[in-house]
C-alpha cells in the first residue's frame, strides 16, 4: 500500500459490485470501496485508464475484478455475475450505477435514444439486481444502492426520458424494498445532484455558473460526495433505513 491510499477501514472486508465503475461517479463509488478494504467487481463495455490503474496495483491483488461486459445485454450481465460469484462466493453490497443521458426535447426524440435510455437505465437495473438478490436471499442478507437523480424528482426541460428512468429506479427502490426487507436485505437509493464528471461535459460554463449559483452549497458536487453517501447506506449498523432516496445535490432542490 502506497503513502497517499488510506489505511483500510476496520470491520468485515465485503464483496461489493459497481456496475459502470470504470470513470465518473462509478470510478469514484469504486475507489472509495477499495480504500474501505473491500473486494470489488465491475462491469463496462470497455478499459479505462482507471481500470487498468486497479488491475496493476499489488495493494488491490485479489479483491479487484474487471469484467468488460454491456450491462444492457442481458446474457454479458449473467457471465458478469456469475463470475463475481465463482471468485467469491456471495455479494454483499450492489451499486447500481451504471446509466446513460441523452437529452432532446420530447417531441424531437428519437424512438432509438429512448430504447437505449429506458434498456440502460431500467431495463438492465432490474436484471442484474435479481441476480444478485437471488445471492444474497441464499445468503442471508446484503445492501442495495441505486443511484438515480434529482431529475427524477423534479423534472427538468430536455430530460424526460432520462427523467422518467430515474424516476423509476425510486420507485423499484420502495418496491424492492419491501420485497425483500424481512431477509435483511436494505434497497435505497441516492438522487444526485449535478457533479463535475463526463454527465456534465455536455454544459457549457454559462449553464454549469447558473447551477452553482442556485446550489446553496456553492459548488458541483464530486464523486467522493456521492461515495460518501454510498458508504453510509450500505454500512451494516444502518440496517433500519430502507425503501429512502437521499438526496444528495448541494442543497439545489431544497
Amino acid at each position: 500500500m502506497t503513502a497517499e491510499q488510506p489505511e483500510p477501514l476496520p470491520g468485515r472486508q465485503r464483496t461489493v459490485v459497481v456496475t459502470g465503475g470504470s470513470r465518473g461517479l462509478g470510478a469514484g463509488i469504486v475507489q472509495s470501496f477499495l480504500d474501505s478494504g473491500d473486494r470489488v467487481a465491475t462491469c463496462a463495455r470497455s478499459e479505462t485508464d482507471a481500470v487498468r490503474a486497479w488491475s496493476a496495483d499489488p495493494a488491490y491483488e485479489g479483491r479487484f475484478l474487471f469484467v468488460g461486459a454491456d450491462i444492457a445485454d442481458r446474457e454479458q450481465t449473467t457471465r458478469f455475475v456469475k463470475e463475481v460469484v465463482a471468485r467469491w462466493g456471495s455479494v454483499d453490497v450492489l451499486v447500481n450505477n451504471a446509466g446513460v443521458a441523452r437529452d432532446g426535447l420530447l417531441a424531437l426524440f428519437s424512438d432509438d435514444d429512448a430504447d437505449t435510455v429506458v434498456d440502460l437505465n431500467l431495463k438492465a437495473t432490474f436484471h442484474v439486481s435479481k441476480l444478485v438478490v437471488r445471492n444474497m436471499l441464499a445468503h442471508g442478507g446484503g445492501r442495495i444502492v441505486n443511484i438515480s437523480s434529482i431529475t427524477g424528482l423534479t423534472g427538468y426541460r430536455g430530460l424526460t426520458v432520462y427523467g422518467a428512468t430515474k424516476a423509476g429506479l425510486d420507485g423499484f427502490t420502495r418496491a424492492l424494498a419491501r420485497e425483500v426487507g424481512s431477509r435483511r436485505i436494505t434497497v435505497n437509493s441516492i438522487a444526485s445532484g449535478y457533479l463535475r464528471t463526463e454527465m456534465s461535459h455536455g454544459l457549457d460554463e454559462g449553464q454549469l455558473g447558473q447551477i452553482v449559483r442556485r446550489t446553496p452549497a456553492g459548488r458541483l458536487g464530486e464523486p467522493d460526495d456521492i461515495a460518501r453517501a454510498v458508504q453510509f447506506l450500505v454500512d451494516d449498523r444502518n440496517d433500519w433505513i430502507t425503501g429512502q432516496t437521499l438526496v444528495v445535490d448541494g442543497g439545489l432542490t431544497c
